[in-house]
């Protein structure tokens, strides 16, 4: 089959997600092709089966903000007949499914028929779809789309409770490659991270307001009264400034690590004992995953899709948004056991394997030939 990926190209989940399922689809013997303004940060080899077009958004002072829907759309249509694509997988409602369905409907001027196949992820939905200059246009994308995924089920129910939504959604997770978790590294390279009487926490995030990163340093400041511990701050975004200036106030500026966006996640979180995850909502959790699969247990919020994927008492625990005292005591009757800790660690490992890339992917493949049975049809 040859699937077109139209995605963000960026260090957020839906960018790691969709390049991931690229890589795992053109591993399967299908042939991808992403579309998207530059190359994904995670699509490091391309091969035989695997390609990268770029859309480029010629600059013309007539417009005030560039048309980058025009242009994906352009470029969809090129390709598509181009490389014979069978069907289109965009992730993100807006501008992508958008786009795609203005692509199809040129298509089948042409009399080539395309599915579209949209995959929400949050927020796309709960924060850009929502707002009533997008709401029409989001509600539109999805409708018109020929199969419609979500990450999670709290999200489903989310679209359901936001829009008028008249197509099926069909909840597939988010995944992770459980094999790129294998890999131990050495112990002495932990000691760059902290002493060995010391417990590792970390946090991964875009550092938005909607990670609630001050109650990050809230949770941890009160774990380092009790317990030994380092915090790695591993991410870059609008609150990290917030951060670094609470810590300071706090006194524990020697006692949280700032990595910034790090391609030594993996090694940052074999080290770890304990994960943070305080949102203000997620539409999965991805970054708890990542942690899980590690062998990390997770202290989160419970909002959204994370109690979808962080387990109450297995993996970790969860908390209401803001509850810090709870998030507190819970990550101290952890950390404060090794016993109990390393029964966390493994429990959480084992968690994850529900959500291994091999188990998922062929749900996608299963929607795709649906999808171009359904056009078929018409």
């Amino acid at each position: 089959m040859n699937i077109g990926i139209v995605c963000y190209p960026t260090f957020g989940g839906s960018g790691v997600v969709a390049t991931e399922l690229g890589l795992e689809l053109s591993k399967r013997g299908h042939e991808v092709h992403f579309m998207t303004y530059r190359q994904p940060v995670r699509l490091e080899l391309l091969n035989s089966k695997l390609h990268f077009h770029e859309v480029n958004v010629p600059e013309y002072p007539l417009f005030h903000y560039q048309p980058y829907e025009l242009a994906l759309s352009s470029k969809l249509v090129d390709m598509v007949k181009l490389h014979k694509i069978d069907v289109l997988h965009v992730h993100y409602a807006i501008p992508h499914a958008y786009a795609a369905y203005m692509a199809k409907k040129m298509l089948h001027e042409e009399g080539i028929n395309v599915p579209i196949v949209t995959t929400l992820h949050g927020t796309d939905i709960t924060l850009v779809g929502s707002h009533p200059h997008y709401k029409t246009a989001v509600t539109f994308s999805i409708n018109k789309s020929d199969a419609v995924t979500s990450v999670s089920q709290s999200l489903k129910e989310d679209t359901l409770r936001l829009f008028n939504v008249e197509t099926d959604i069909k909840v597939i997770p988010n995944f992770i490659d459980l094999e790129k978790y294998q890999s131990q590294f050495n112990d002495c390279q932990r000691a760059m991270l902290a002493e060995n009487h010391e417990r590792v926490i970390t946090h991964v995030s875009n550092f938005r307001p909607v990670k609630r990163i001050e109650d990050v340093i809230k949770v941890f400041y009160n774990i380092q009264k009790e317990i030994p511990a380092k915090l790695m701050m591993v991410g870059e975004g609008p609150e990290k400034k917030v951060a670094e200036l609470l810590c300071e106030q706090l006194g524990i500026g020697n006692k949280v690590k700032f990595l910034g966006k790090s391609n030594e996640i993996d090694k940052i979180l074999c080290y770890s004992d304990l994960f943070l995850l305080p949102s203000e909502t997620e539409s999965f959790g991805l970054a708890a995953l990542e942690a899980m699969a590690s062998g990390v247990p997770v202290i989160s919020s419970n909002t959204g899709g994370i109690p979808e994927v962080n387990i109450q008492g297995i993996s970790g625990y969860l908390s209401a948004v803001g509850n810090i005292e709870e998030m507190v005591q819970n990550a101290i009757k952890i950390l404060g056991d090794e016993t109990k800790l390393q029964q966390f660690k493994s429990q959480a490992k084992h968690a994850s394997i529900r959500f291994d890339i091999h188990t998922i992917v062929p749900f996608y493949e299963a929607v795709y030939n649906e999808a171009l049975l359904k056009c078929i049809s018409i």
